[in-house]
């Protein structure tokens, strides 16, 4: 049995590295850029409008101008504005020949087509974006290895950018253990109970951006899971388990995992909950088999395949905390295990919750993320700063 830090040590050290792929940009927000991107064009193109009033030359002799043009935003055929004339523009429209300013409609005195304004506080140049002011051409807009948000799906199209390179997304496949395992939205036989671990494993990896996802059901029958994990390995990058990793006689997943030929990184760890997690690959395949106890499920996945997952979509910094929060409250827990507690942060502090057993789900309604205590420590003061990983 090894420690947690040894095994995200030694995942983090074996994911290997996630092929690229190009798509569209419109869907690669919240992807990794596996390539720099470098601008094709100026911008802006031109020299423009960076507001609503009057192009013109300030330096014109006469103190007025007359108005003989309109030029709105999109005008491709410009006029040259003679001397002391001006031109109606908008916001973003080309500057004209003939201009160096433009000055605000707020500040302007027109009468018929004579537009006047106190020359005071204005200068040559002013209100007008110059072109190539944000960027020139083949000027790094966006870092590889950046994640793609919403502001840089913006930036791109601004620049005609219609494809991205990304990391692509693993193919999943997650095997539902166990004779008593029933889907949602079936009546219940004595004994029996309801698939909730698969929905929470789909809904973990939708929030990922994986797509490619398939949920299997396997009997506790060793022919029928040796069939399903050939099956999975086959078509799938990564394969989780719920279930069937224990010790108990109807757990066949170890086995049957050794005999698909899985090489095995790791099988249990000092933690509650979730101690006998097995971690494993074959070839480039990830393979995470979960206890069965939906505590475990999320705190397993939380912890290790997560940032598994993470690494391959090329984040930098999966493994990491997602804060380090000040506890509420004092706290006891058994020595020689690190504790992964169901928790809510608000307010700069973190609160363990109660309802923390493995099978139950209760506080799963109001918590958001897991506060961590290390194996070494026993009592945990008020006050003291641990951390925490967010759903």
């Amino acid at each position: 049995m090894i420690s947690v830090k040894e095994a995200k040590k030694i995942l983090s050290t074996n994911i290997p590295q996630s092929p690229t792929h190009k798509v569209s940009l419109e869907n690669s927000v919240g992807f990794i850029l596996a390539a720099d991107i470098h601008s094709p064009i100026e911008v802006p193109l031109f020299d423009n409008s960076a507001m609503d009033g009057y192009a013109l030359s300030i330096t014109d002799p006469k103190g007025f101008w007359e108005v003989t043009h309109t030029i709105q935003a999109g005008e491709t055929n410009l006029p040259v504005i003679a001397e002391n004339k001006a031109a109606r523009i908008f916001t973003g429209a080309p500057i004209p020949k003939g201009t160096d300013t433009v000055i605000q409609q707020e500040v302007i005195n027109r009468e018929g087509e004579r537009i006047t304004f106190d020359l005071e506080g204005f200068t040559k140049g002013q209100n007008i974006r110059l072109k190539g002011s944000q960027n020139k051409v083949g000027d790094l807009l966006v870092q590889s290895g950046s994640l793609i948000t919403p502001g840089t799906i913006g930036l791109l199209a601004s620049v005609g950018i219609a494809e991205v390179e990304i990391y692509k997304a693993p193919s999943v496949a997650i095997i539902i253990t166990g004779n008593e395992i029933k889907d949602v939205g079936t009546a219940l036989k004595f004994g029996e109970i309801y698939n909730s671990n698969g929905p929470v494993l789909n809904a973990y990896l939708s929030t990922l951006g994986i797509k490619e996802i398939k949920t299997y059901k396997a009997a506790d029958d060793p022919e029928a899971l040796k069939s399903t994990i050939e099956e999975a390995l086959a078509g799938y990058d990564v394969v989780l388990f719920s279930g069937g990793i224990s010790v108990g006689d109807y757990d066949f997943v170890k086995k049957g995992l050794e005999k698909a030929g899985v090489k095995e990184l790791f099988y249990k760890i000092r933690q509650r909950p979730g101690k006998p997690l097995f971690a494993g690959m074959k070839d480039e395949k990830l393979i995470f088999a979960l206890p069965g106890n939906p505590a475990s499920v999320m705190t397993c996945f939380n912890q290790y395949v997560k940032p598994s997952l993470l690494q391959l979509l090329g984040h930098t910094y999966p493994w990491q905390p997602t804060a380090r929060l000040t506890l509420s409250h004092n706290f006891s827990k058994k020595g020689g295990l690190t504790f992964f507690m169901k928790a809510l942060m608000k307010d700069n502090e973190v609160s363990t919750l109660t309802g923390q057993e493995s099978f139950n789900q209760l506080s799963f309604g109001v918590s958001n993320c897991f506060a961590e205590f290390p194996e070494d420590t026993e009592e945990v003061a008020a006050g003291t700063v641990v951390d925490v990983y967010a759903w």
